[in-house]
């Protein structure tokens, strides 16, 4: 059964946190981001729908449209 969800560092970049790729990788590592609540410096941590990503004062919810399905690998 396919699993649904997007990467973090997908996510960042899709809501314009940093210009590239590069620059969102950089922020993830910093420590800046956090993810329901935890500091998150992994670039490919999966989000699914309703996981809260905290940057600063800005709040994101991760919401069904953005997510993707993915085959697991047997």
């Amino acid at each position: 059964m396919p699993e649904k969800y997007i990467e973090l560092n997908a996510f960042l970049k899709i809501n314009s946190l940093a210009p590239t790729g590069g620059r969102v990788k950089l922020l993830i590592r910093s420590g800046a981001i956090s993810v329901n609540g935890e500091v998150e410096t992994r670039n490919k941590r999966k989000l699914h729908a309703g996981d809260v990503i905290v940057h600063q004062v800005k709040k994101f919810i991760v919401e069904e449209a953005v997510l993707r399905e993915h085959v697991k690998a047997e």
